[in-house]
């Protein structure tokens, strides 16, 4: 356990109920035991970290009362997302209920099948009394299923709390306390060793998965990330926390375990052979949340030290925690072995092709995209691809970027990986936050000469990473072709591409074609079609996605379509003036010509022994 300053004082003690499951109501009682003579402040985080975004958690509150042991206190409310009691004598009992019906992996969720909270959607923080020790206890609750169900979670028990049974659990302050999610119900659970901790995976969900298979997997990745650092952070244990749904997909790291939501299809089934692409997926987003145990949870930016979850915190690091995490994510998979190189460079097609068909990366580079997290990213519009970039997605090619520029200048003496390792030893193990600026000094050091001409160009400016260069110095090919048919995700070749595009993105559905969204100044969008619009007819013939494609395969720029489309329940016609489809689908190919320089590059890159 962290030590705390307050590690002798009577710590906060939460009670958490949970009776009404049809109601989707947690009902907490929040026991102060010395409040603030003043009136004690009450507050509820406005968002959670690793998701940055105002999320108001408090709208949730439902209801709030106060007593002590004379009776009421009154509450005022002070704004959104914080009370104020009247003065009074402790201990202070705040009862309040809470909705939970938010099946993400940023909240809270509850009904008869199980129970999953983050606790600051959940637990109000004393203010003022952040630092004191806080108590949590689930009682069991008294009806079938729900009284045979199984808890996961990396906060430390109590001595008398059973292993996955109800009790109580204990955090050294606020912050530990809102920083160990918990997953309640009939669990599948399975338990492997890293570096002398053990690591669980707790799944909730109907699901067929080979377990066996997913601990080995999952022990290899996690194994790599320890031997990456070299050492994995003080913990009593590590928590994979899975909620297994019929379609789904997300992840948020924790200081000792990480929340996932996954699709029954992504996790592996006994019948598989190899790694499908689902799988890899999952692995993927397992290999995410892991590595982000050091690059967000220790090595952070400074201003998030402390975090004020109360108000946004601009930073534009995001890129770096994010973007580098998505980078290794990968990386991960193939130097652990867990996928080839071809599969690899698949994945690293899809990436770039994502990104080289948004012309918001024009318009907004990855620092900017970072500071604007909280508005622009994660809280996108159908015009997104043409307004921002993701510091996720290009991110992770700037740091590939940037881990190739720093072999070549180094003379393969350093790499990002030796960045990485920096910053956990100079930041994260002695927990100091991050400035602004550091990682380009950083860099600079270890090419021997200075980058800034590197971040300038492509973490501040708008220009795209020369990665077909970079990556031919490993003996890997860049290839561009058009896209094959609307759901083309790039990463491999293909045979009969698109000669002309509508540069839209399209769905089927019940009625016709619905446009998601349109590319600024594409064919579509000067014909006068917009995001939403849809398409029932094209040439006079009701059309989908496949009939679109053979038409696009078909037409050669100059050609028209004659559109009929629906804006509301207004039906218009356009002409379509179509244009050459542009060559923005990626994949990489080895070059099995390649000298033995190149190869011995792409081996140490690898991560292979020399």
């Amino acid at each position: 356990m962290e030590p705390s300053m307050h590690s002798g004082a009577t710590p906060i003690h939460y009670r958490l109920s949970l009776a009404r499951p049809a109601a989707h109501v947690f009902e907490v009682r929040c026991t102060i035991a010395e409040p603030d003579a003043g009136g004690q402040c009450l507050r509820l985080p406005a968002w959670i970290p690793g998701s940055y975004m105002i999320r108001d958690f408090a709208r949730n509150i439902i209801s709030i009362r106060a007593c002590n042991d004379e009776g009421p206190v009154a509450l005022h409310r002070v704004d959104k997302s914080t009370w104020q009691c009247d003065p009074c004598a402790g201990p202070l009992y705040v009862d309040y209920e809470v909705y939970a019906w938010d099946l993400s992996v940023r909240a809270a969720h509850f009904d008869q099948t199980h129970a999953y909270f983050n606790g600051a959607s959940l637990f109000l923080a004393a203010v003022g009394q952040e630092a004191r020790p806080c108590q949590l206890t689930i009682p069991r609750p008294e009806h079938a299923p729900m009284r045979d169900w199984q808890v996961a979670t990396s906060l430390d028990a109590g001595e008398d709390t059973p292993r996955h049974g109800f009790g109580s659990w204990h955090a050294p302050d606020y912050d530990a306390l809102i920083d160990h999610p918990f997953e309640i119900g009939a669990l599948t659970l399975a338990e492997f060793e890293v570096a002398g901790v053990p690591h669980e995976i707790a799944l909730y969900g109907r699901h067929e998965a080979d377990m066996a298979r997913l601990v080995a997997d999952l022990r290899t990745i996690c194994q790599t990330h320890v031997d990456f650092f070299g050492e994995l952070p003080p913990m009593s244990r590590y928590v994979f926390l899975v909620m297994v749904v019929g379609d789904g997909y997300g992840g948020l790291e924790h200081r000792s375990s990480c929340s996932l939501l996954c699709s029954r299809e992504d996790l592996p089934h006994p019948a598989d052979e190899g790694v499908t692409d689902k799988y890899r997926g999952f692995l993927g987003l397992c290999s995410h949340e892991y590595f982000h145990t050091w690059n967000i949870k220790r090595i952070k930016p400074e201003i998030f030290m402390p975090y004020r979850l109360e108000r946004e915190t601009h930073t534009t690091l995001l890129w770096a925690f994010e973007g580098i995490t998505s980078y290794y994510d990968d990386l991960g998979l193939l130097r652990s072995g867990l996928i080839p190189l071809e599969s690899y460079l698949e994945l690293l097609g899809q990436t770039v092709t994502r990104v080289m068909r948004g012309p918001g990366r024009f318009r907004q580079s990855i620092a900017e995209s970072s500071f604007d997290a909280w508005t622009r990213f994660y809280r996108q519009d159908e015009n997104a691809a043409n307004a921002i970039v993701s510091y996720y997605a290009k991110g992770a090619l700037v740091a590939l970027a940037l881990d190739l520029r720093l072999r070549r200048d180094s003379g393969g003496r350093a790499s990002l990986d030796d960045l990485m390792r920096r910053l956990w030893r100079e930041y994260g193990r002695p927990g100091i936050g991050l400035p602004e600026g550091r990682i380009e000094a950083i860099a600079g050091e270890l090419a021997g000469g200075d980058m800034q001409d590197f971040f300038a160009a492509f973490v501040y400016g708008h220009e795209d990473p020369p990665l077909g260069e970079l990556l031919a110095e490993l003996g890997i090919v860049a290839h561009q072709r058009a896209r094959s048919d609307l759901q083309d995700k790039g990463g491999k070749p293909a045979e009969d591409p698109f000669v002309v595009d509508l540069a839209a993105v399209l769905r089927d559905c019940d009625e016709g074609l619905r446009i998601q969204s349109v590319t600024e100044d594409g064919p579509a969008q000067q014909a006068g079609l917009s995001a939403g619009d849809l398409i029932v007819a094209i040439d006079g013939l009701r059309t989908d996605c496949r009939r679109l494609a053979s038409l696009l395969r078909r037409r050669r720029p100059g050609d028209t379509l004659e559109v009929h489309y629906f804006r509301r329940d207004e039906l218009f016609q356009t002409t379509v003036a179509l244009a050459a489809a542009p060559r923005d689908t990626w994949y990489f190919r080895v070059d099995e010509h390649a000298d033995a320089a190149a190869r011995a590059r792409r081996a140490a890159w690898r991560g292979e022994p020399a």
